[in-house]
């Protein structure tokens, strides 16, 4: 499976989408690489090989949880490597080509406040990096959507799983 469904055999690189990591984000997804290919392949090697020498191993639940262990790290370590292929890490001036006011976009820090009178701040990212309880929210979350494309100033719904919130957006700066 490839990222966002692009066949790497129909598109060359510079067609593929380019995914915006924060410096930490993509430090995160390199030492998640780093450690499926050093030490989670070992350890599932081993279980294989004791699960063979435990005997016969078409009968063995133990080879085929390892097996499918196998192949679930293997195919997290093929999206991690397209990922970390095709990302480009966020910088405090990735966003000095635009003219005109702020927009939201994934990189930029948004300060709203709701029709309650609460203020919050919000990170947009890509989906890969998203963490709600760390205020990064990514483009494709009913908030993150919702946000995309407007400006200072403007009133956004925001439809959720726990009802409709309303923020004004209060300011718009590039989060690094």
């Amino acid at each position: 499976m490839s990222i966002g469904g692009q066949s790497d055999t129909t598109q060359s690189k510079s067609e593929q989408k380019v995914y915006r990591l924060t410096p930490e984000g993509f430090a995160r997804k390199q030492e998640r690489l780093e450690y499926l290919r050093t030490v989670k392949r070992k350890e599932i090697a081993d279980y294989i090989h004791e699960a063979k020498k435990a005997g016969d191993i078409s009968e063995s639940s133990a080879y085929e949880d390892a097996k499918n262990e196998q192949a679930k790290t293997e195919g997290e370590i093929l999206q991690l490597e397209r990922l970390l292929a095709v990302a480009e890490i966020m910088t405090g001036d990735m966003h000095a080509d635009f003219e005109g006011p702020p927009i939201v976009r994934i990189g930029m820090q948004v300060e709203v406040m709701a029709d309650s009178g609460a203020v919050r701040t919000f990170k947009i990212v890509e989906t890969f990096e998203a963490d709600p309880k760390s205020g990064l929210i990514s483009d494709q979350a009913p908030v993150g959507k919702a946000l995309m494309g407007h400006k200072e100033g403007d009133h956004v719904t925001v439809s959720t799983p726990g009802g409709v919130t309303n923020y004004t957006i209060r300011s718009i700066r590039p989060m690094l």
